[in-house]
């Protein structure tokens, strides 16, 4: 009867638990919260899972019965179903999966703001050149290394020691032909560039956005001149002059944890008395300018008024081709 007994409370545990975490992913879809951590793209594998955790704990609390335990009995697979290990030791182990379905339920859901963006660093435009241009330039430098120190192994020490690396000057100038060469990539983006230049006022919206920060990083000299709204929150970096903030969205390809800050700098006056986290609407007319050795979009301020925060305030990629 005890073993019996143990069987059925632990079966109801485990479905109370499926269960709770079904209820948990259900909350989050209705409330439409379920998007400060998922990608749509996702969504079809949470409604998923929240099926299969709730037929599983269903199946957990049919096992919990009386009727259950009996059907439990009659196997004759030769294993022992019985719960092993001594009472603090599950409670620990119970503890570990309840915690998370608790605290889903009481702690508020916060979007992610610019103090992650300050943990995370940001990516100008859509920051594709300059990562290339970072990988390029610290191969270049390796290579560079090696064949210094195969040629003058002495000299290379020296320069070391003396805190000079002059032997190792790369050209961070890239060129997009030099790693953007599949054809797919490159029509669908002279395309899009074509439609925009059509377009009298350039518009960065929600779906396009990660494509309009990807087109005016490998066309950018076609676009200067052009006016240009954008919508995203205010962010600055300690060494941001007075006249400059970023205007920032969060990207997410998948969930939060892969979540990246992209942003487009702007010129404005009034920059430092704009604060963090502080949703806004800007126009103005697209320019240049270096930032850390990179060239990036810069936009000139024409105009710019708050907003609130929007109902999708993260972005995310179009898989368009």
């Amino acid at each position: 009867m005890e073993k019996k007994s143990d069987i059925g409370f632990h079966a109801y545990i485990r479905g109370i638990i499926l269960i709770g975490f079904a209820l948990l992913k259900l909350a989050f879809i209705i409330t439409g919260n379920i998007t400060y951590y998922i990608a749509p793209t996702m969504m079809p594998f949470i409604y998923f899972a929240t099926g299969v955790f709730l037929l599983l704990g269903i199946i957990q609390i049919i096992r919990s019965t009386k009727k259950g335990q009996e059907e439990e009995e009659l196997c004759d697979c030769g294993t022992d179903h019985n719960i092993s290990g001594s009472p603090i030791t599950k409670l620990l182990i119970y503890g570990i999966f309840v915690t998370p379905i608790i605290f889903g339920f009481v702690l508020p859901d916060k979007l992610l703001d610019s103090s992650v963006a300050a943990n995370r660093g940001i990516q100008f435009g859509s920051g594709i050149l300059n990562d290339q241009a970072k990988a390029e330039a610290e191969a270049a430098s390796s290579t560079s290394r090696a064949e210094a120190f195969l040629n003058d192994p002495d000299g290379y020490i020296a320069d070391l020691e003396n805190g000079s690396d002059s032997n190792f000057e790369t050209d961070d100038q890239i060129s997009v032909e030099e790693y953007y060469t599949e054809e797919g990539f490159n029509q669908y983006y002279e395309e899009l560039a074509e439609q925009i230049l059509a377009e009298d006022h350039i518009i960065v919206t929600e779906e396009n956005y990660l494509d309009m920060m990807t087109v005016l990083d490998l066309q950018l000299d076609r676009f200067i001149g052009k006016t240009i709204e954008i919508v995203g929150f205010v962010y600055r970096e300690p060494e941001f002059e007075d006249n400059q903030l970023v205007v920032a969205r969060f990207g997410m390809t998948c969930c939060v944890a892969d979540a990246s800050v992209f942003g487009t700098m702007i010129e404005a006056d009034e920059a430092s008395q704009l604060e963090n986290d502080t949703w806004v609407r800007v126009t103005g007319v697209l320019d240049q300018t270096d930032y850390y050795e990179f060239r990036i979009p810069l936009v000139k301020l024409r105009e710019i008024e708050l907003v609130e925060q929007p109902d999708s305030p993260y972005v995310f990629p179009r898989f368009s081709f």
